[in-house]
């Protein structure tokens, strides 16, 4: 099965005051590349996060973003107010002024003042058992845009194989009446020079001349292996296997191109000539669209 690289999705929850948001992104990448954007008080979950995505995602440049608050009244900080009380002391003796008289907003602000309440590893634990699920979910948005993108990638790629199959198996239809167009022009010519000297062509050498000819212009293997490409590349299309085949129809796509240029530079014809340009146009189109499939 065929999917894009480029996907988004998100999933969100609220539970005793705390929020959660989630955001997936993915775009083109020749491997997966995993970036994370998580609060710093999260930042040890990131490993946990990362691997969900690794499970999930086999290629693609996929960024998570995740946002969090807490609304509840129990996420306050405490106030220590023996620390507090002795900035205070030790301002008001440093500067002659009453107790009464330092400003304590601004002594919140230093060091010790404001302690958490509740337990780091209780906080973490509380994270990670929403946020995992979210992730997942968020994932499987994701993916299931992905899928939706490769329905029309897979579309249009059928296209273009259905193009160069049909533009192929006229290259291949006209491959033998080249080299007879070639034997009765020789033989005309042959003719014509040797009448002026009276003097008849033998046989031997038309056919010597024109198995030299034939031998430099045949192409059948190249459009037997060009038509196998193509079968491969449409069983990759068509298949139900979920593994991904992004890299497997780059390599077929460079295939393709490859024969193609090799009939192109075998072809003496020019009707055969503007089909294999009309090839080639395809297949470059072909090595775009699979630069996005996962």
């Amino acid at each position: 099965m065929i999917r894009s690289m480029t996907g988004f999705g998100d999933a969100s929850k609220s539970e005793n005051g705390a929020s959660f948001a989630v955001e997936v992104r993915s775009v083109n990448n020749k491997y997966l590349k995993c970036n994370i954007r998580i609060p710093d008080v999260l930042a040890s979950l990131e490993p946990e996060l990362e691997q969900i995505i690794r499970s999930t995602v086999s290629r693609g440049s996929v960024t998570l973003t995740v946002t969090c608050s807490n609304n509840d009244a129990a996420a306050a900080q405490k106030v220590n107010a023996a620390a507090l009380r002795s900035y205070a002391e030790q301002i008001s003796e440093a500067m002659g002024i009453s107790v009464a008289d330092v400003s304590a907003a601004q002594l919140v602000h230093l060091p010790g003042v404001l302690q958490e309440v509740c337990d780091e590893g209780d906080r973490l634990g509380h994270a990670r058992k929403m946020l995992k699920p979210l992730v997942k979910l968020a994932l499987e948005h994701m993916v299931a845009m992905r899928t939706r993108e490769g329905v029309a990638l897979r579309d249009d790629l059928a296209g273009h194989l259905d193009l160069i199959e049909d533009r192929l198996g006229q290259i291949a239809g006209s491959a033998s009446a080249v080299v007879t167009a070639y034997s009765d022009r020789l033989q005309s010519r042959m003719e014509l020079m040797l009448s002026k000297i009276d003097i008849k062509a033998d046989p031997s050498d038309v056919i010597r001349e024109v198995a030299v000819y034939a031998e430099k212009t045949d192409i059948a293997e190249e459009i037997a292996r060009l038509g196998e490409h193509l079968v491969h590349f449409n069983d990759l299309l068509n298949s139900a296997d979920d593994r991904p085949i992004g890299r497997t129809m780059d390599f077929l796509s460079q295939e393709l191109l490859r024969e193609a240029n090799t009939i192109a530079s075998k072809s003496p014809d020019a009707a055969m000539s503007r089909l294999t340009v009309e090839i080639k146009g395809a297949i470059d189109r072909i090595k775009e669209q699979v630069q996005n499939a996962e």
